[in-house]
């Protein structure tokens, strides 16, 4: 079957293939953001930390504290692209 069949025959069931497709990419990409967005923070934490030695404490604080509200923010779009998918 040719990808323009497969598109048709979508589109004449209202496209909810897509809708479903689309949810699982959008999980996907929540979660690789977050890995590239707390990878960044812990990166960013330990050149302050070298810099800095003696804020230890304030920088691990403030880094946790960001990790905790990204990860926070993606399960929210995982859990979002979830409930289309099996809705």
């Amino acid at each position: 079957m040719s990808l323009l069949n497969v598109i048709m025959q979508e589109a004449a069931n209202n496209g909810a293939g897509f809708a479903k497709m689309g949810a699982g990419i959008g999980a996907g990409i929540a979660a690789l953001g977050a890995g590239v967005g707390i990878g960044r923070i812990g990166g960013s934490a330990l050149e302050s930390i070298a810099r800095q030695p003696e804020a230890i404490g304030d920088i691990r604080t403030n880094m946790i504290l960001a990790a905790a509200l990204v990860e926070g923010a993606v399960f929210f779009g995982i859990v979002l692209c979830l409930l289309i998918l099996f809705v």
